[in-house]
């Protein structure tokens, strides 16, 4: 059967939001979950979980990270992903430059890292004194905290833990001869296909706007990420719907019976794959979703940290939750002006709020 839009609707969310599962079986699944340090009123990595691993807590994966075989890294973006994935990347090749005085100053870190084991940022900074710079948004931060952040960037760290939400450093042993073409292009076919792994269906746009999202991930390879597009609109499973060419992974079936949602209600972040494609997302329900933390306030629409509102296989709005004394605080917005009046929504939105308070362990 032809897949139609609503069969790859269904696909999407059903795929995506398969039956709860451990973290780091969730987490190979996904194949990698997009880090945001903005809580509300949970961070993103942890409100992409909860729909996800069985019993999952905010701060779960923070608390467990240092026993898992997981690294924090950029890949399309910053997130965590499972070894084997992160290995992929490297050796990598930052695009800037260090002078011999940056790699002077690295080196003189990583012996020191050496000799502790684990540091904390603070204690690079107390024994160093590098002193202040400006930061990627025009304010002033440690040098020390931006020389370990280049240095993890390029694969001389690695991330062991979190203390407060802050990185806490460690040696990352690995090859850093670099690879073969032959390899780089296998390479190269691997991480698409993990990009398409979670985030299918995909427009051709968005398979396109991903893989240029994968130069943080792989600077070094930029050459060859048009040969590696090609290789993936020729292998991926694809159909043409209203003009527009889709790709999910090869051996799949959208129009399959298989791929049905259930009528659950589910407040998403906006970071859930589900909803981060924004192409798709207007393709899918008709209106535009935005993430506006970073609007000014007047200019919002939806809210600070709006999150979409799923309801079987429609979007129908978006809630922004808070805690105000112990109490989760919950302000709804729904696409059509007001809340459905079926009771099967009002139950499935109570029992969405519930579970969040668990999440959050809040009181009842």
């Amino acid at each position: 059967m032809q897949p139609t839009l609503d069969h790859l609707r269904r696909y999407a969310i059903a795929r995506s939001l398969f039956t709860p599962t451990t973290l780091m079986r969730a987490i190979g699944k996904l194949g990698f979950v997009q880090a945001d340090p903005i809580r509300a009123p949970a961070r993103a990595q942890d409100l992409t979980l909860r729909h996800r691993v069985t019993g999952y807590r905010a701060g779960e994966l923070e608390r467990r990270y240092p026993r898992l075989a997981l690294e924090e890294d950029f890949f399309v973006n910053y997130g965590f992903l499972p070894r084997a994935h992160h290995a992929l990347m490297h050796p990598r090749q930052a695009r800037v430059v260090w002078t011999p005085a940056r790699w002077k100053q690295a080196h003189a870190v990583r012996e020191f890292i050496a000799e502790r084991g684990v540091v904390h940022p603070r204690e690079v900074d107390a024994q160093f004194a590098h002193g202040k710079t400006t930061n990627w948004f025009g304010g002033s931060s440690n040098a020390s905290t931006e020389l370990l952040d280049g240095m993890h960037y390029r694969g001389l760290l690695r991330v062991a833990r979190r203390d407060g939400g802050t990185r806490v450093y460690a040696l990352r042993q690995g090859d850093a001869t670099p690879v073969t073409a032959e390899v780089a292009q296998a390479r190269l076919d691997a991480l698409l296909d993990i990009i398409v792994g979670k985030y299918a269906p995909l427009p051709a746009a968005s398979l396109g706007q991903l893989l240029g999202h994968l130069r943080s991930g792989v600077p070094q390879w930029q050459g060859l990420r048009a040969d590696a597009l090609k290789r993936a609109r020729q292998r991926l499973g694809t159909v043409r719907v209203e003009g527009v060419d889709w790709f999910w992974p090869e051996g799949e079936n959208p129009a399959s019976a298989r791929w049905k949602p259930d009528d659950a209600v589910r407040l998403l972040t906006p970071f859930d794959p589900v909803v981060w494609d924004r192409r798709r997302f207007e393709q899918f329900w008709g209106w535009a979703y935005r993430f506006e933390a970073y609007t000014p306030p007047a200019k919002r629409k939806l809210g600070y940290y709006a999150l979409p509102l799923l309801w079987g296989e429609q979007v129908i709005g978006w809630g922004n939750l808070g805690v105000a004394d112990g109490k989760l605080q919950a302000q709804l917005g729904y696409v059509a002006g007001r809340a459905p009046r079926d009771a099967a929504f009002r139950r499935g939105l109570e029992d969405e709020l519930a579970r969040m308070r668990v999440f959050l362990g809040l009181d009842p």
